[in-house]
């Protein structure tokens, strides 16, 4: 298992590189600024797509997290292009909120501050200031968390709320995406809103913040962690109501193994026990839907207990942070050997071998999902993060 994992390890850094090589060479947008807001599944790029501020963020994390780990300086100007840009055009001076998107020539186009964005930028800021040690980052990352604690914290039931106007006032439409059930209270945007405060705590040790990440871990093990299926709730209304959804199967590892890393990042005992047993626990229900041919399905209906017979490209990376993770924990190779399993379909059906990067799926039958390759969803995060996680994890 040892050559078969530093064998891994080897395939990762050369993965990561090629990854990051996709969107250097290939989104960078010379004409107006920032990087290219779509190219879709035959790399055709659309240089009049709008620009998202997700997108940015990141572009942002993974260019700054890569750096770190490999010093390629080429590395850091795309990381530095992207602070420019997200500080010159997202960041809303007026408000001191986000844009939730830009038009193709970086102008304001949907001003909402959907908080799950904010969120992102903070987590991409944060990792900016590791390698740039930028007092600007540092200072709009801390300016951002301040806001959304003042706009979107729920004071009374604990929480928080998902978006608002451009100037922080109450918003009718509060998904993420077409997909999502319009509610207050979501279990996708209190996962990356502790995420990034996670990453500001790094640099930022501050203790009303650790206290606001330990009461967001506490508040995602009440409400959101279900204890009974293993599986994730997904959307609330305001007063913790449940409105049953989809069992998302790539947010169930995800969480698995990022609450625990928050939880040790604040150094809480009692958190990061709770949370190692949550991480083993997502990971043996998540096995159900894990295919014969070492990929992850999408979702499940539960009400009729039907699949959503397609295979995303990122809920494989994070089962391979999310199987390892388990293995930490417990020792047992056979976490190990769903990780490599997976890793083989990846290889086989998920990267772009000619082109580079990942597509963005596969239907049952293989057939290549026509959807971005690098878009407002589609961004160089959770296969980087992959590949990054194991191979710090990888002894």
């Amino acid at each position: 298992m040892s050559t078969k994992l530093q064998h891994l390890k080897t395939e990762l850094e050369s993965e990561l590189n090629r990854i990051l090589s996709y969107w250097s060479e290939n989104t960078v947008d010379a004409v107006n600024g920032g990087f290219i807001g779509q190219i879709d599944y035959n790399d055709t790029k659309n240089y009049q797509s709008e620009k998202g501020a997700v997108l940015n963020a990141r572009i942002l994390w993974a260019f700054s997290a890569a750096y770190l780990h490999t010093k390629n300086k080429e590395y850091k100007i795309i990381a530095k292009r992207a602070f420019d840009f997200i500080t010159e055009h997202f960041y809303d001076k007026e408000y001191g909120g986000v844009f939730w998107s830009l038009h193709y020539d970086a102008t304001p186009n949907d001003t909402k501050n959907q908080i799950y964005a904010i969120a992102f930028v903070i987590y991409g800021m944060s990792e900016y200031y590791q390698i740039s040690k930028d007092q600007k980052a540092l200072h709009l990352s801390i300016a951002l968390y301040k806001k959304i604690q003042k706009y979107s914290y729920d004071p009374l039931m604990k929480g928080y709320f998902e978006a608002f106007t451009r100037d922080w006032q109450p918003i009718d439409d509060l998904r993420l995406s077409d997909k999502d059930a319009n509610e207050k209270k979501t279990m996708n945007t209190h996962l990356h809103i502790v995420e990034g405060y996670a990453n500001l705590y790094k640099i930022w040790k501050d203790a009303t913040l650790r206290k606001d990440i330990i009461e967001l871990l506490e508040v995602i093990d009440t409400y959101f962690m279900n204890e009974t299926t293993g599986h994730l709730k997904m959307f609330f209304d305001e007063n913790w109501i449940e409105k049953p959804d989809v069992i998302s199967y790539g947010h169930d590892i995800e969480a698995a193994w990022l609450l625990l890393q928050c939880a040790e990042i604040v150094e809480d005992e009692n958190l990061i026990k709770r949370y190692k047993k949550h991480a083993i626990q997502i990971a043996d229900v998540t096995q159900e839907g894990i295919d014969t041919d070492g990929g992850l399905w999408y979702e499940l209906n539960p009400e009729n207990n039907k699949l959503v017979t397609e295979k995303h490209s990122w809920p494989q990376a994070e089962l391979m942070i999310g199987y390892f993770n388990a293995y930490q924990i417990s020792g047992d190779e056979a976490y190990l050997n769903i990780v490599l399993e997976n890793w083989d379909f990846v290889k086989k059906y998920i990267i772009d071998t000619l082109k580079g990067e990942w597509i963005w799926g596969v239907n049952a039958d293989y057939s290549v999902m026509q959807k971005d390759k690098a878009g407002f969803w589609k961004c160089p995060y959770h296969n980087s993060r992959g590949c990054l996680e194991l191979i710090s994890r990888i002894k």
